[in-house]
């Protein structure tokens, strides 16, 4: 994999070719084993977006994010030193205005200097109290990209997720594997989660993850005109003790993250709280701190 340009980091021209057969087989068990694989590094580029303001500055699922984290907090979480503080996001949008009938882009990195990670939890099998606890006690910034079919028994949860400030964003309704649908039933995978998790917490998700990390024309058409504006992949996947890499051995500036909400049965034993405390200690061993994703697009 090449190392992008800095003008070219985040947003490249998307293909409309279709992912091979023997490549789906490998990448359909992706999300369904214990341990997170770096699915697909989704490199596929789209044409830019139009630029919003930071809807994650005034949004109301980010009024729980403010303050500082519990007296000793990292202790009980078991870090060594507390998680350092993000710095300010930008006052606008890193994402380039999109021209009108375009496809929204596809990221796996966010262009900035600062050193920051953002972390996103796919699907929602997992509904550990604990983790509320976690990131209530840490302040830790949090996307989540729910799929309705593993998360529609606990919308309870991800809403005090929600309120504590992690974002809520679209995994579609049943996780399939995208590129195996045409356009009418991407269109109804995408929008219908669209629908569902506005009708649940008000607000619609500006934000997609495709299954998987596979997509193909028909997914970006599609997540275009559900409203989606940016199609989020990924650099770094946390593994049950470690982090793996798109590319080199180490996190760089602006990288998005990928964990799911796994618990013990599919993480040999390990806890989700356990797994995110080791990830935090990487983030943390390289220098890094954790800042919320859609405070920055």
């Amino acid at each position: 994999m090449t190392t992008p340009r800095a003008g070219a980091a985040v947003v490249r021209r998307a293909g409309a070719r279709l992912v091979g057969c023997a490549l789906a087989a490998a990448l359909l068990a992706g999300c369904a084993q214990s341990v997170d694989p770096i699915e697909r590094m989704g490199r596929k580029a789209a044409q830019k977006v139009r630029h919003h303001p930071r809807p994650g500055a005034v949004a109301a699922e980010a009024a729980g994010a403010a303050g500082v984290p519990a007296p000793n907090a990292h202790r009980r979480w078991g870090l060594a030193a507390p998680l350092a503080p993000a710095p300010e996001p930008p006052a606008r949008g890193v994402l380039p205005p999109r021209a009108p009938g375009s496809v929204p882009p596809v990221i796996d990195r966010v262009p900035t200097k600062d050193k920051v990670v953002f972390l996103t939890f796919d699907d929602g099998a997992e509904k550990d109290p604990r983790f509320v606890d976690m990131v209530r006690d840490l302040r830790l910034p949090i996307s989540m990209f729910l799929a309705d079919s593993a998360a529609r028994s606990g919308y309870d949860h991800f809403g005090q997720l929600r309120r504590l400030g992690a974002g809520v964003q679209n995994h579609t309704l049943t996780h399939p594997f995208l590129p195996g649908l045409g356009y009418v039933d991407q269109h109804a995978e995408i929008c219908g989660q669209q629908d569902r998790l506005q009708g649940r917490f008000g607000t619609a998700p500006r934000l997609f993850r495709p299954p998987y990390g596979n997509y193909d024309g028909n997914t970006l058409r599609a997540a275009g005109a559900c409203g989606i504006d940016a199609i989020v992949l990924w650099r770094a996947s946390m593994q049950i003790n470690d982090l793996r890499y798109a590319e080199g051995a180490r996190l760089h500036p602006g990288d998005i993250v990928l964990a799911h909400f796994r618990g013990p049965s599919e993480l040999k034993g390990t806890t989700l709280t356990e797994m995110t405390s080791r990830m935090l200690r990487r983030i943390q061993d390289q220098g890094f701190t954790v800042a919320r994703l859609e405070d920055y697009l």
